[in-house]
């Protein structure tokens, strides 16, 4: 009869335990997108022509590692990671960055799929500068402002600067 008891708390718990990764997981996917050869291959050739050297990440985008930081790197979709960006296109116009002394904060599951591949290649305190193809950023989409004007255009090549702050595994 101890036996019995035993194995059904034994179930009870693993079936608890279960249940309640799931309540806590962020609920983010690994994204398992690969930037097609043609994207890669026009982004290789646009970096060429403008002197950068940068390494091929095996999804398709390039990157450059400036500093690699040390200690924690973002294990997860789930980490919490505080950045300090510039967004821009090859030509050097910017999009977007970050306000003078103030991060960006967001688990890495909320970024697109060029950041989510990249930012673990750095620790807290890495400087990064990525190159992302239309596929693992905002692919036929273009980004607009509040305004309805055009920030990024449709299958654009962008180009980040990163800097981690922070990481939160």
């Amino acid at each position: 009869m101890n036996k019995k008891i035993f194995s059904i708390l034994l179930i009870s718990f693993v079936v608890l335990a279960s249940c309640s990764k799931k309540v806590n997981s962020c609920g983010y996917s690994t994204s398992s997108i690969i930037a097609p050869s043609g994207e890669q291959e026009a982004l290789h050739d646009s970096l060429t022509a403008r002197n950068i050297d940068a390494t091929l990440d095996p999804s398709g985008f390039f990157y450059t590692i400036n500093q690699p930081g040390s200690g924690v790197s973002p294990t997860s979709l789930c980490s919490t990671v505080s950045v300090f960006y510039r967004g821009g296109f090859l030509n050097g116009k910017g999009f977007d960055s970050t306000s003078t002394g103030t991060p960006a904060v967001f688990q890495l599951g909320q970024v697109i799929p060029g950041w989510q591949k990249a930012l673990p290649l750095v620790a807290k305190g890495g400087d990064i500068t990525l190159y992302i193809p239309p596929s693992l950023a905002y692919r036929s989409t273009a980004v607009k402002d509040t305004s309805g004007n055009v920030v990024i255009p449709a299958n654009s090549n962008l180009v980040f600067r990163v800097l981690v702050a922070d990481v939160q595994p």
